[in-house]
């Protein structure tokens, strides 16, 4: 019994120093530098050195906040990248809990391979990557119009007004053909707005593949 206390002790010890190691990087870069983002900040397997994201890449730092190191961390005993599975876990999402029935799905070939597409109409980047997934085949899309910019909201509530949403999107994106103004229906852009937030979304375009794993920014297409 002395010693599953003891044990338990221990184990709440190492917790509390391990929180408050934790605390001082936060505390020391908040204070030296405020206006540098560095979020989920946590200690790595190599002492005196933690993790943190910035800019969606992993970065490393020392407990006084002094220098920031940006690389691949490797464990030497079986040659693993641990940086490789912390951005597969910073970066990764539930891909059965997105809400799909809030997005426009267009399907091509067998439509396999699934992806969804954070877009915004009046995106430079969307409209380059909207050319990019085009090249795609066997492939399921699901797009999520997400519009961050005000001017895009309205035209974003239209394109579900049209008879066919799907097509209206195309033509808006990639041909700048607007659906047709002063309608009124039902639409996800609210809840798709709200969506992107809770993901953590702050930009477009933004790509989620079906294995949860979530990037940022227009992407070439791969082989079809």
């Amino acid at each position: 019994m002395i010693k599953k206390t003891l044990a338990c002790a221990l184990v709440s010890l190492i917790s509390t120093l391990t929180l408050a190691n934790v605390d001082t990087v936060k505390a020391n870069l908040s204070k030296q530098h405020p206006k540098l983002k560095i979020e989920n900040i946590q200690t790595t397997e190599m002492k005196g050195i933690y993790s943190g994201s910035m800019d969606g890449q992993v970065v490393y730092l020392g407990e006084d906040a002094q220098h920031i190191l940006v690389g691949s961390m490797f464990r030497l005993t079986d040659q693993k990248n641990l940086t490789k599975d912390l951005m597969l876990k910073q970066n990764s999402i539930d891909w059965k809990k997105l809400p799909f029935q809030d997005a426009i799905k267009t399907v091509r070939g067998n439509g396999k391979r699934q992806i969804a597409i954070f877009s915004d109409p009046n995106c430079p980047y969307c409209k380059q990557l909207e050319t990019e997934i085009s090249k795609l085949n066997n492939v399921t899309i699901y797009t999520f119009i997400y519009p961050i910019k005000s001017q895009s909201v309205a035209v974003s509530k239209q394109v579900f007004c049209e008879k066919d949403p799907a097509l209206a999107w195309s033509n808006l994106i990639s041909k700048g053909i607007q659906p047709a103004a002063n309608k009124s229906c039902a639409n996800p852009i609210e809840r798709n707005l709200s969506l992107g937030q809770t993901l953590d979304l702050s930009g477009t375009p933004a790509l989620i593949f079906s294995n949860g794993f979530k990037v940022m920014g227009a992407r070439p297409a791969p082989g079809n």
